[in-house]
């Protein structure tokens, strides 16, 4: 039977709003889990959803925010440290707190591919330990990894756009990184078909988009649809590196070495996992869609 109450753990981020309007276009209660309850959407708020104060490092106010809820889902996100969050209580402790709270309840945790705890990226690391921590404390939980987020407003094709503003474009080394942009509405769309599907509970889903493109080829498909013509400039990735290493003593640097990191690995759903078909989603291609997604 599908959950009629959801409460959604990072509600207000990019991806967690297209979960929460996603669930109330399919007749859900939503329940709106936040640090900053004041942030949710005025629409949402008058659209059967209810805001809650919850913080996820607090394990109290996580159990009331899922009282009397029929699933949960943890769209929670955070990619720099600052302001007193840190990966490691956010990701890992976090996650812990909630799927602790689900007591067996429908629970789906958004981690993000490549999620390894050898890897030399602090927030992959506390990426791929929060999946631990979630599986040890809810074994029935669903972890949904997507690559790399796109859409109306997204921070990805918006960086791209600014960055072909540029009469020189530097390229992350020669910008052969391949990359498999996948759109939020696709992941949102995951989210409720796995919370509603028996099959899937206990099960990991990577999630790509239909086309995997090296870095400087999306580059060139937002060059094209802007109608700029730029030289693209192959810089080290050591150089990248100290550039972040310089940045990193800024009080909001511009680039970190998390951010580098993920530049150097292709991030692309494996070939044994199960993905977007499993769910029986046809996942969009950034190509079909970049014009309305850069507005």
């Amino acid at each position: 039977m599908p959950a009629a109450t959801v409460t959604v753990f990072g509600g207000t981020g990019f991806l967690g709003r297209r979960v929460v309007a996603t669930l109330l276009e399919a007749g859900r209660e939503v329940r709106v889990a936040t640090r900053n309850p004041e942030t949710v959407d005025a629409a949402a708020r008058a659209s059967r959803v209810e805001s809650i104060a919850a913080d996820v490092r607090d394990p109290e106010a996580v159990a009331r925010a899922v009282q009397s809820a029929d699933a949960i889902v943890n769209a929670v996100s955070l990619y720099v440290e600052g302001q007193g969050l840190d990966f490691e209580s956010v990701h890992v402790d976090g996650a812990r707190n909630i799927a602790q709270a689900a007591e067996g309840r429908p629970l789906v945790h958004v981690s993000g591919i490549g999620a390894h705890e050898s890897s030399p990226s602090a927030y992959v690391r506390a990426r791929a330990r929060g999946e631990r921590a979630v599986r040890d404390a809810c074994s029935n939980a669903i972890i949904l990894r997507p690559s790399v987020l796109f859409g109306p407003n997204d921070a990805f094709l918006r960086t791209l756009d600014a960055i072909t503003r540029l009469p020189l474009i530097p390229l992350f080394g020669r910008g052969d990184t391949k990359l498999q942009p996948v759109h939020v509405d696709d992941v949102a769309m995951a989210v409720l078909h796995a919370m509603d599907d028996p099959a899937a509970a206990g099960q990991i889903f990577e999630l790509g988009g239909a086309a995997t493109d090296r870095y400087r080829e999306i580059l060139a498909l937002v060059l094209a649809a802007r109608g700029r013509k730029r030289w693209l400039l192959p810089v080290p990735f050591m150089l990248w590196h100290l550039l972040a290493a310089i940045a990193a003593c800024l009080p909001s640097p511009p680039l970190t070495r998390d951010q580098v990191l993920l530049m150097r690995d292709d991030n692309v759903v494996g070939p044994d996992a199960m993905g977007f078909e499993a769910l029986g989603i046809a996942p969009r291609n950034v190509s079909a869609v970049l014009t309305e997604c850069l507005g």
